[in-house]
């Protein structure tokens, strides 16, 4: 699905062109969501602070963290080009996810602290499967970009 900017056009500018950069399903409202309105997301932070956000369904756990003002870096903004998203779940909650795709697991296997529950957190969709989620930030990313 493709998405046109907002540009008023000018004589000097050309007309917008489409973008493949998908829209954040929170930035219609971006309201956090109350206790008790959608499914609860337990963010672990580098530091050991936790931090409890609620997701509706659909939401990722990217977008989610962005909302949420959770420092998760997400260079490629979800477009699985990048592995600076990669998020430690719980092994609970990884066992009820599908397993990653080929280009997911290309881009895990360059990410710092890859465990057995990685995953990029721009492909982590919210299910009420996933309600009570724990989500652990690795305490340094990798951006093949600096390199």
């Amino acid at each position: 699905m493709l998405f046109f900017a907002r540009v008023r056009l000018r004589a000097d500018r050309p007309p917008a062109v489409p973008s493949t950069r998908r829209p954040f399903p929170y930035m219609a409202t971006r309201r956090k969501l109350a206790p008790g309105e959608g499914f609860k997301v337990t963010y672990i932070l580098p530091d050991g602070e936790k931090k409890v956000v609620y997701a509706k369904e659909g939401w990722n756990l990217l977008d989610l963290a962005h909302a949420n003002n959770i420092e998760l870096e997400g260079a490629c903004e979800g477009s699985l080009a990048c592995s600076t998203c990669h998020l430690i779940l719980d092994q609970k909650h990884y066992d009820q996810l599908e397993e990653p795709c080929d280009e997911e697991n290309d881009m895990l296997d360059l990410a710092f602290g890859l465990t057995e529950t990685s995953r990029l957190g721009c492909q982590v969709v919210m299910t009420p499967e996933l309600d009570d989620i724990f989500v652990r930030i690795p305490s340094a990313t990798r951006n093949i970009k600096d390199f």
